[in-house]
Parts: C-alpha cells; sequence; structure tokens
C-alpha cells in the first residue's frame, strides 16, 4: 500500500470517529469548497480570455460533471437509470448544490415536474456586490439536461426561465421536466 493509500485510509478513519453534526459542517464545508472552486476556475478562465470562452469552457466541464454527480448519487441510493420523474426529483435533493441553494419542487405528477432555484448562492452573491446576474442559462441547459438524462434518458429539459432572461423575484432559474 501506498502512503497516499494510507494518507485516504486515515481520513476514512477519521470520518467515522465525528459525530453526525460534525459530518453535516463537513459536508457542507465541501460543496462551499466545491463551489468557491468552480467560481474561482470560472473566474480566471474569464479574465484570461473573455466571458464568451469562460462559459464556452464551463458548458463543456459541466457536460461531464453533471453526468458524473448523477451516476455517483444513483449508486448511493441504490438506484438504476429508468426511475423516470420520481428518481430525477430524489436525486436533485442530493447534488452539491441542494446543500447549498433554497430550492424547490412543483407541480410534480409521474410524466413531469417544474424545479425551481429558489435562493441562488453564486447569483446572490453577485446581487450583493452589485454586479449583473450570471448569464448561466446556456451551461444550465446541458447541466440539467444531461443530468435528466443520465437518471433516465427518456427525459426532456425545458429551461422556464434562467439568467440572463428576466425571471420572478421568487426564483433565480426554473426548468422543467418531461417524459
Amino acid at each position: 500500500m501506498s502512503s497516499a493509500d494510507r494518507a485516504g485510509d486515515d481520513g476514512i478513519r477519521l470520518l467515522y470517529s465525528l459525530s453526525k453534526e460534525e459530518l453535516i459542517k463537513i459536508i457542507v464545508d465541501d460543496a462551499k469548497n466545491w463551489l468557491a472552486h468552480d467560481g474561482v476556475w470560472f473566474q480566471a478562465v474569464e479574465k484570461r480570455y473573455g466571458m464568451e470562452a469562460a462559459v464556452d469552457v464551463d458548458t463543456e466541464a459541466w457536460r461531464c460533471f453533471t453526468v458524473i454527480e448523477a451516476k455517483r448519487i444513483m449508486e448511493r441510493l441504490g438506484m438504476k437509470p429508468g426511475g423516470g420523474i420520481p428518481a430525477l426529483v430524489e436525486c436533485l435533493k442530493h447534488r452539491f448544490y441542494a446543500r447549498l441553494n433554497r430550492q424547490d419542487v412543483v407541480e410534480q405528477g409521474d410524466s413531469r415536474v417544474v424545479f425551481r432555484m429558489l435562493d441562488c448562492r453564486v447569483q446572490s452573491a453577485r446581487k450583493r456586490k452589485g454586479l449583473a446576474d450570471h448569464p448561466c442559462k446556456s451551461v444550465g441547459i446541458v447541466e440539467y439536461s444531461e443530468f435528466a438524462k443520465a437518471i433516465d434518458p427518456r427525459i426532456s429539459t425545458r429551461c422556464i426561465a434562467c439568467p440572463p432572461d428576466e425571471h420572478p423575484k421568487e426564483f433565480w432559474c426554473a426548468w422543467e421536466f418531461t417524459i
């Protein structure tokens, strides 16, 4: 066993020794770290190559990551692809974003659901800084479409609203998923 493997084992052993409250704090902190890295990475690309290039690269990164995230969530939950709208709704609750952003599901049925991001940590931070909404729609279309397809290839995704589009004050973005 390499020293790197032993270091990983030590980190896992540590997790087993922690309380539920300590583990929850770590999960939330890890989600914040993940989002901070995503934002810093995006800003570095934007600074060097411009917003259009940053969005293009971000789109491709999300095309890959969102499928990895969906598959890992399904594996953790013991799900197989093809679970329809109920499986998608359950998996959305387990995304990194669900640890940081307020979200909800409305109009849920067997063949349709609307998912809304009520408070987005990224957009709220930009608003506090007096910046314009982050134009995330093109990335979101890829992110949510690929996530949903990984859960069930029959699911189609439609953007209801997402910046730079106008959106109501009640949510930042909303997505309709149908079978």
